[in-house]
């Protein structure tokens, strides 16, 4: 999953970006309203993580213009804004959820996880497939009684490919929410990570589920 952190403040900034990508989350990060309207446009995210107090643009602003055009984004605001009015005003915009500075980082995660679940209607936070549990919670897989170790963009792109099972995804696609911003989309990552992730699935499950389509992309059947 991809998420976008909207933070002026740089240490909390890297702080988070650096424990979500801890967490297996590709993390794109920004310090200002006008560079994350712009990024919300051109990259397809799953989450974002905004700031009201930002420069250029408030972080309210950005939440109005962008929720119209992308209803389904789950968005969390964060701000040291206590009062009531703002926590009121941001969730009538379109905020899923609001955490006040200061926060406990393992709360961010489990309102992360919430959100993203909520997202694919995935409330007990594992996912089925054949005789596979995916434990979206502990980033576990089994097969039985097996576990399947994976990196964490293995986890990633197998939660993705289950999450959108029966339907073909692009390699274009895979980037936009398994890799951040700074991927070289032509550098062959996504193959090599799909071919690992294949071989580590069959050895156990004894078959290959993921299928590719040639010019089309990648289907898990």
């Amino acid at each position: 999953m991809k998420i976008l952190v909207v933070e002026d403040e740089i240490d909390l900034q890297e702080s988070i970006a650096d424990g979500l990508k801890i967490d297996g989350y590709a993390v794109d990060i920004c310090d200002n309203g006008e560079d994350a309207y712009e990024l919300l446009f051109v990259e397809n995210y799953d989450l974002v993580i905004l700031d009201l107090n930002l420069p250029k643009m408030d972080g309210l602003e950005v939440l109005s213009k962008i929720r119209n055009e992308k209803p389904e984004l789950k968005i969390i605001i964060l701000s040291a804004r206590s009062s009531v009015d703002d926590k009121v005003k941001g969730l009538d915009i379109g905020a899923n959820d609001y955490l006040s500075k200061p926060f406990d980082f393992a709360e961010l995660e489990a309102r992360i996880r919430s959100l993203l679940r909520r997202k694919f209607t995935q409330e007990s936070g594992i996912l089925i497939y054949d005789k596979m549990k995916v434990n979206l919670l502990k980033r576990i897989v089994t097969i039985g009684e097996d576990e399947i170790v994976l990196t964490k963009k293995e986890f990633s792109l197998l939660e993705y490919f289950l999450l959108n099972k029966d339907r073909v995804v692009s390699s274009e696609e895979l980037i936009e929410h398994i890799w951040d911003s700074n991927v070289d989309i032509f550098s062959g990552a996504i193959r090599v990570h799909i071919s690992c992730l294949r071989k580590k699935i069959k050895t156990i499950l004894g078959y290959d589920p993921i299928e590719t389509k040639i010019g089309e992309g990648y289907i898990l059947v």
